[in-house]
């Protein structure tokens, strides 16, 4: 849900040329929808109790956690340099993204 929040948030706000906005579209919605095929595949009963698909989840959400960390960080740097104009839609989008 916070996924599919965050690639919302990015999607509405102005992409500048040096923004990072690129990468943290990537993660969310890469994130988003390997969730979603996680939830798939774990609901439809697919996985059959194995343990090698419960060493893949702790290995996704790892990487997930690694991939939004790396997104979060540069977004919330240019967010900051944005902070000269506080009251703009943008930087308030902006801040809801990180």
């Amino acid at each position: 849900i916070f996924g599919g929040l965050v690639w919302i948030l990015v999607a509405c706000t102005y992409v500048d040329p040096l923004n990072p906005q690129g990468w943290v579209m990537f993660v969310s919605v890469f994130c988003f929808v390997m969730t979603f095929v996680w939830l798939v595949v774990f609901a439809c009963g697919s996985h059959g109790n194995s343990s090698g698909w419960a060493a893949a989840d702790f290995v996704y959400h790892g990487i997930a956690t690694v991939f939004y960390l790396s997104a979060s960080v540069p977004l919330a740097k240019v967010t900051m340099d944005f902070k000269s104009d506080p009251l703009t839609k943008n930087y308030k989008l902006d801040i809801s993204a990180v």
